[in-house]
């Protein structure tokens, strides 16, 4: 299975002068747990998650004032709409992600997270069998 058929397709976007707030809310309505930040003066898309607004908030930082810029997941890493969902989660528990922005070329086609991989996942059946010798002691 390929990343464009577990991906989310519905992308919600905000940019970097929004306040957190406002992210926060376009992202509650959408019900996603991470929006994609288009900056036209930037260098690509970004990503700012429930993660970034979390960290927000436990700082303390005041969501009707903080702006999305300066809270971007750092590091980003995109995925492929042709990556396999195995190369996608390999690659997001590597860089420890739980949701990457899916590119097709270098137009934004969708956000995966690992909640859909899981979902795609179990919806086709997929199964791990265990036996004595791999069982944790």
């Amino acid at each position: 299975m390929r990343v464009r058929d577990g991906m989310n397709r519905k992308v919600v976007t905000v940019g970097p002068q929004h306040t957190l707030r406002e992210a926060a809310r376009r992202m509650t309505r959408a019900d996603v747990g991470a929006a994609v930040v288009l900056d036209p003066d930037g260098s690509g898309p970004g990503i700012f998650t429930e993660r970034d607004l979390l960290q927000a908030c436990g700082a303390g930082d005041d969501l009707d004032v903080e702006l999305v810029e300066n809270h971007l997941t750092q590091r980003l890493k995109y995925a492929a709409a042709d990556w396999s969902l195995e190369r996608a989660a390999e690659e997001m528990v590597r860089a420890r992600f739980r949701h990457v922005v899916v590119l097709d070329g270098s137009e934004v086609v969708g956000i995966l997270s690992m909640r859909d991989i899981v979902r795609c996942w179990t919806q086709s059946g997929a199964t791990a069998i265990l036996d004595a010798t791999s069982a944790p002691a």
